[in-house]
């Protein structure tokens, strides 16, 4: 029995069929799985305009191994338009809802299995939130990232070429012409931007864990093998209902610390952090940031992608992409079973290695540990996570004066009007999950300390998060977070706040004796926003430190 035969079966079924044939079916279809396919295609997300051609294929993969395909809508958010505003505001509360529409519209019509087709930041972990939820047959297509944008020649990424050189435009390092070609020359075209970004750490880690298939995540959108992959992904999913595999059979502890595996040797996105935690939330699974941090210390750092390096997700398609990643960590990771019918050891094995630079081998990796660390100390008792492998040598370890600041805007103004010294550290805070609310990215201002040469002397601190294209000595997902309490709070203009990221602490040089007597003065600020989705999600969002998730 299928679960689609609640819909389509038995005499008391009658309306439902004929509501059903009104879509165009035929007797014949009533008796094949009914498969959904979530797509997040819009015109507003450059990751996301490709996938009109990718749901063909998707459809033809579906009806040539004897399903029927159904398309349903999902909404996306291009983290990098939203940024810098009130948008911002929006794209992780976002994950939520995709996650919720999942839910609703395969439970609403009992669907036997569902393909999600995504790409971009909170997307991707949002609809891998709604399949575990459900448990029931899925698979997932990531539609792949852009090619690197042309300059004279010199190859360009979104956020170098854009973010950063904003700031060297009002330094008078670039003319307005340059600019103006790099902001048309930077994204060329459709796909997810270029580096390790979160759309492209996500995707590595979907392919990671086995949620979609071998070669899935790093097959650039403009290929014919991106096409393959979804028409594949179609044909696959058919035999997952038939075989009864779900996501829970998949996304397991073991998997997951796969991905973490995979993320902390590629250097990738701290928004991972929030994601895999949330996903593991839905997965029922436990997971925590100590975990994150002893993976990173026993995982070298092999690929030096966009932002911390100079190559591109192109480069490490043609390197060998995630399998061949794969095969360098074999030792070190978790044999587990993939969607694809494959195991992990398996697809190491037959993977090659075009490029030993791109993909180093672990006695010549970059860093000696993974790229994320989680801190804790005085200023974050919960935790905070930095990308370590962005970070110079001289700022691992860093003694300034807070510049204290409640919200982005603020910062960023005070940075561009030179009002930012050396030796201070920039904390921007009440831009938590809560406090934001929607833990807001903060890529303007960090892009911007770097365009203005000071990435080398000020460190930035925040209860917000960063986006996978940060880099330099900033530290997020500060827990707890102002708004509920957190000693980020309380912090004043002046105070010395100590960064020590090898020893993984992050202090506030104060007596336990004037913390309590500022925190008998504190008032947190009131919301931000009052009205619509996001006071709700505001009121009910956890915190950084649990993954941001709903409670």
């Amino acid at each position: 029995m299928m679960r689609s035969d609640k819909i389509k079966k038995g005499l008391e079924r009658v309306p439902q069929r004929a509501l059903l044939y009104a879509t165009g079916l035929s007797r014949k279809d009533f008796d094949k799985p009914f498969i959904g396919v979530a797509t997040s295609f819009t015109d507003l997300i450059p990751g996301h305009i490709g996938m009109r051609d990718l749901e063909r294929f998707i459809e033809r993969g579906i009806c040539c191994a004897g399903g029927v395909p159904f398309l349903f809508g999902v909404p996306g958010i291009c983290d990098g338009i939203a940024m810098g505003h009130l948008g911002m505001c929006y794209p992780l509360a976002l994950r939520e809802l995709v996650a919720d529409i999942i839910e609703t519209v395969v439970q609403a019509h009992q669907l036997d299995g569902i393909v999600c087709l995504t790409n971009c930041d909170k997307i991707t972990p949002g609809m891998l939130m709604g399949i575990s939820r459900l448990n029931i047959p899925a698979i997932v297509v990531t539609a792949g990232p852009m090619l690197s944008g042309r300059y004279k020649l010199r190859k360009l990424a979104f956020v170098h070429d854009t973010f950063e050189a904003l700031a060297k435009a009002k330094e008078g390092e670039i003319s307005s012409q340059e600019l103006s070609s790099l902001e048309q020359e930077a994204c060329p075209g459709q796909g997810s931007c270029q580096g390790l970004y979160t759309a492209n750490t996500m995707a590595c880690l979907t392919e990671a864990m086995g949620m979609s298939l071998v070669g899935c995540a790093t097959s650039l959108a403009v290929s014919a093998k991106k096409r393959r992959i979804a028409q594949a992904s179609g044909e696959r999913i058919v035999e997952l209902v038939k075989k009864k595999i779900r996501p829970r059979d998949i996304i397991t502890k073991e998997s997951i610390e796969n991905a973490i595996t995979i993320d902390m040797a590629l250097g990738g996105s701290t928004n991972t952090v929030l994601h895999l935690m949330a996903l593991a939330h839905e997965a029922g699974l436990d997971l925590d940031l100590k975990t994150f941090d002893r993976i990173s210390r026993n995982t070298p750092h092999i690929t030096n992608l966009e932002p911390a390096g100079p190559y591109f997700m192109e480069d490490l398609e043609y390197a060998g992409g995630i399998p061949a990643i794969m095969k360098r960590l074999k030792d070190k990771l978790n044999n587990c079973l993939t969607l694809s019918g494959k195991e992990i050891y398996e697809i190491a094995d037959s993977a090659q290695i075009f490029d030993e630079e791109v993909i180093r081998p672990l006695n010549k990796a970059y860093h000696k540990e993974g790229g994320i660390a989680v801190l804790f100390g005085s200023l974050a008792p919960d935790g905070a996570v930095v990308k370590q492998t962005a970070v110079s040598p001289k700022m691992l370890r860093f003694i300034g004066k807070a510049r204290v600041f409640n919200q982005e805007e603020e910062a960023m103004k005070a940075i561009l009007d030179k009002k930012i010294k050396k030796g201070e550290v920039i904390v921007i805070r009440y831009e938590g999950p809560s406090g934001g609310p929607g833990m807001r990215e903060m890529l303007a201002p960090t892009s911007a300390i770097v365009g203005m040469g000071l990435d080398q002397d000020v460190a930035l601190i925040t209860d917000g998060r960063f986006s996978g294209g940060t880099k330099g000595p900033c530290i997020g997902h500060v827990s707890p977070e102002a708004s509920c309490g957190g000693p980020i709070a309380i912090l004043k203009d002046g105070d010395i706040i100590e960064i020590d990221i090898p020893k993984r602490k992050l202090e506030i040089k104060l007596s336990k004796q004037e913390i309590e007597e500022r925190f008998r003065d504190y008032k947190p600020i009131p919301p931000k926003i009052k009205t619509g989705y996001l006071a709700r999600y505001s009121k009910l969002v956890s915190s950084a430190d649990k993954g941001a998730i709903l409670i």
